[in-house]
């Protein structure tokens, strides 16, 4: 068994929280590359992680501030999958994904560093991306910066088009 392990993450999880969401907050903004916003849809968008576990990890988040996926209507529900597929599309593209982690940590139990609002996890995987590093010196090697990943993704984002 594989397992996708990153015990940096919980300095972020157990780190006392800023005001407001950033799933709300960000989207009402209007500096994209800033927030790490990837591409906005018609009820939720498409964004980085700022504290990612793998390079290139995305986040879907509808802009709807709910905490579960029985709150979410029909058409958010769709255009969350349809993301979702177009973002591995142009993950295995642009950066030979070979593989993905995809889903949502509901709860605090289940590991949600923002559970009031929920969202999407797309972690790209590649064989034999997790080596010595984080097991023996609990550190991730990540090889791109956000920035640069987003300057590198965003033209494949721009050219999203989902059919009604």
């Amino acid at each position: 068994m594989k397992k996708l392990w990153a015990p940096w993450r919980i300095e972020y999880i157990r780190s006392p929280k800023e005001d407001g969401c950033i799933f709300c907050d960000k989207p009402n903004r209007n500096n994209d590359r800033d927030d790490l916003i990837l591409y906005r849809g018609k009820t939720c968008c498409v964004l980085m992680n700022l504290y990612p576990y793998n390079n290139a990890h995305l986040l879907i988040a509808p802009y709807a501030h709910v905490d579960s996926t029985h709150d979410l209507d029909h058409n958010t529900h769709r255009e969350i999958m349809v993301l979702a597929d177009k973002s591995m599309e142009i993950l295995k593209e642009a950066m030979d994904a070979q593989g993905f982690n995809f889903g949502a940590n509901i709860g605090a139990a289940a590991g949600a560093g923002i559970e009031e609002h929920i969202h999407f996890h797309i972690v790209p995987r590649w064989a034999g991306d997790t080596n010595f590093m984080p097991v023996l010196g609990h550190t991730k090697v990540l090889v791109d910066g956000l920035l640069e990943s987003y300057d590198f993704l965003k033209p494949y984002f721009d050219k999203i088009q989902i059919k009604e």
